[in-house]
């Protein structure tokens, strides 16, 4: 590269690689020391050396730091300290110049004891339950028959096994999206949590299933971490539990969706038992036949005791009942108009009697005669005329034209 034109100031001067790692090196050395706290993924012991290297993994992170520390340091403090142990050791950060790597360097190496354990995993299960991980209304139900379950598990384990043959065994055409992870020690939680993400993100898998085996409390410490609760509380997919024995609870089992007791009840949970829903089929149909019988049969009856009832067995009955109901109306109408008639005629015959006994007409003819003056006034007295006058005479046939000769 060239040379700039401009030479930098003497506060913008590059520094040598050798001047950073040293640089680097005091201000680590400015820490002093601290408490670290991990978990041990490798032991390294040189036959006739005083110094002994192990590598210390983050449970949470893939992250590792290698500590050095005396051999009696390690014996006094962790004699029986093996791979996959939690300890805490008291150590002093160094960063070595020449390769630029980091390291700590104890003094004091303790092994986490079962009662300091236990005591930090109900510590961190009341904060988890504080900010709501464990509530039950937030945990949903898995799919009454999954198109395919995602399980994680170790390689080639019994739990594997037992998942798998169960589920199959009970439902045939179940899939499975395996993955197989360290079901402990330092790499178990990243390996646990790349799959869980992975198998979170296809689509195609409806529940998810966590399974191991049984254990003591270290064994089963990655159940319990933290990052994992919270991986598995913020899964949209639906995760089961199943760790250890009945008797095991880590903490993950507080948080998952379904709590199995063991790896076959977990297979138990998921996927129906085939024999047992075609039996609930049948059932189910024969319940059904029974009904739909019964009912087919409760109509014929209702229908059989309709069509036995005269109106519908002999219908022409009822034509007949009402053909007389209108025979005997209709004579008894005609029986009530001629007695009517007989009687306005006998009525009209008297009356007619009257009028031609009352009649001017009957007077007439018994030789009675009716004199009107010629404007048509009948006269009723002598008076009513006088001499001259032209009067007209009605008799019964006929009638007179005569003149008055005297009043």
């Amino acid at each position: 590269m060239a040379a700039p034109d401009i030479p930098p100031s003497s506060s913008d001067q590059p520094w040598p690689v050798r001047v950073v790692s040293q640089k680097l090196s005091a201000w680590i050395a400015k820490l002093g020391w601290v408490w670290v706290d991990g978990q041990v993924a490798q032991i390294s012991r040189r036959p006739g050396a005083a110094t002994v290297f192990l590598t210390l993994r983050d449970p949470s992170a893939d992250l590792s730091l290698t500590v050095t520390t005396n051999r009696d340091v390690l014996d006094s403090g962790a004699p029986e300290l093996r791979e996959g142990a939690r300890i805490v050791l008291h150590a002093r950060p160094e960063f070595y110049a020449a390769r630029g790597t980091l390291s700590l360097r104890a003094d004091q190496v303790r092994q986490v004891g079962l009662g300091e354990l236990l005591a930090r995993l109900e510590k961190l299960k009341k904060l988890l339950a504080a900010e709501g991980l464990f509530d039950r209304s937030r945990k949903r139900r898995p799919p009454f028959l999954p198109g395919r379950v995602g399980l994680i598990t170790g390689r080639a384990s019994a739990a594997e096994r037992d998942v798998l043959s169960n589920a199959r065994r009970r439902w045939p055409s179940v899939e499975f999206r395996t993955m197989n992870v360290a079901v402990q020690g330092p790499s178990a939680v990243p390996q646990i949590l790349d799959a869980l993400a992975v198998l979170d993100a296809d689509e195609s898998v409806d529940v998810i299933i966590l399974a191991r085996g049984g254990g003591g409390v270290e064994d089963l410490l990655p159940f319990s971490d933290e990052a994992l609760c919270r991986a598995v509380f913020a899964c949209r997919t639906p995760v089961v539990s199943a760790i250890g024995h009945e008797t095991d609870t880590p903490l993950v089992d507080y948080v998952a969706d379904v709590r199995a007791s063991t790896p076959t009840d977990a297979a138990k949970r998921i996927v129906p038992d085939l024999g047992e829903e075609l039996r609930l089929i049948r059932q189910a149909r024969q319940r059904l036949d029974r009904a739909v019988t019964g009912f087919i049969d409760r109509e014929s009856h209702r229908l059989d005791g309709l069509r036995s009832r005269p109106v519908l067995a002999r219908p022409q009955v009822m034509l007949d009942q009402r053909a007389g109901d209108a025979a005997a109306l209709r004579d008894r109408g005609r029986r009530c108009l001629d007695h009517r008639l007989a009687g306005a005629e006998g009525e009209l015959r008297h009356t007619l009697a009257r009028l031609r006994a009352l009649s001017p007409a009957a007077t007439l003819d018994r030789g009675y005669a009716i004199v009107q003056r010629a404007d048509g006034q009948v006269v009723r007295a002598a008076a009513e005329v006088g001499k001259g006058d032209q009067i007209r005479v009605r008799l019964a046939e006929g009638e007179l034209a005569a003149t008055v000769d005297a009043p």
